[in-house]
């Protein structure tokens, strides 16, 4: 399999540093380049392609949304910031993924798992023209197949997760993040570090809790923003 290309835009030393390291830790992961401000990242891109950004915020120069809107035909995309608020505008601009600084290097291979399963067609439409709309989840020694319109939420238990559907309860053992990579994100918001919801299944929210089919469920604190302009 062909690496993905990837470039990073971010003008912190050290948050070059921690990404270029974690780059480096993932065989699939190709660095072509840094740049320390979206023109030169700009500049670069007019002459070489590139198949992932990691992209700041705040650049100086050109801020990374507003450089993100210049892009005709975007590459894939994770937006890596301090700002939880900037959520939003990432997701509905599409990007693949959103890592809230610092982030670790298990949450940093969820992002970019994500970009290789879109680059290997695992959530694209398949032969007859129709787009995946479920996953099949490891059961008691069975896969079970669960359809995305179906869930409501899923439910952090230490080493497993419990997805409750509207047929019912499953429980299987993975971590919200392992689960999250697997999720469209135009579909579904992880709300805080123990739940992941479903956009669709929303009744009602404030900026503290969401409400799903009689169901109350906190939002982090560091997830505060991400249900903004639903």
């Amino acid at each position: 399999m062909s690496k993905i290309r990837c470039i990073i835009v971010e003008d912190e030393p050290l948050a070059v540093k921690v990404l270029c390291d974690y780059i480096s830790q993932v065989p699939f992961l190709e660095l072509q380049v840094t740049c320390k401000d979206a023109i030169a990242a700009t500049e670069y891109l007019r002459h070489q392609p590139t198949d992932l950004i990691f992209l700041d915020i705040h650049l100086p120069k050109l801020k990374g949304m507003d450089f993100l809107r210049t892009l005709m035909h975007p590459p894939a995309v994770i937006i890596t910031t301090a700002y939880h608020q900037y959520a939003v505008d990432g997701f509905n601009m599409n990007v693949t993924d959103y890592l809230l600084k610092p982030f670790d290097f298990e949450r940093f291979l969820i992002a970019v798992n994500k970009v290789k399963s879109l680059d290997s067609g695992q959530q694209k439409p398949n032969e007859s023209g129709e787009t995946k709309d479920f996953i099949f989840l490891n059961m008691e020694r069975k896969r079970v197949k669960i359809l995305f319109s179906e869930i409501v939420y899923i439910e952090s238990q230490k080493e497993y997760v419990r997805i409750v559907t509207t047929q019912g309860e499953y429980v299987s053992k993975m971590s919200t993040h392992q689960m999250e990579a697997l999720l469209p994100a135009n579909l579904f918001r992880r709300i805080h570090r123990s739940y992941i919801i479903s956009i669709s299944r929303i009744e009602s929210y404030t900026a503290d809790m969401v409400e799903l089919k009689g169901v109350s469920l906190p939002i982090g604190r560091g997830h505060r923003g991400v249900l903004e302009n639903l």
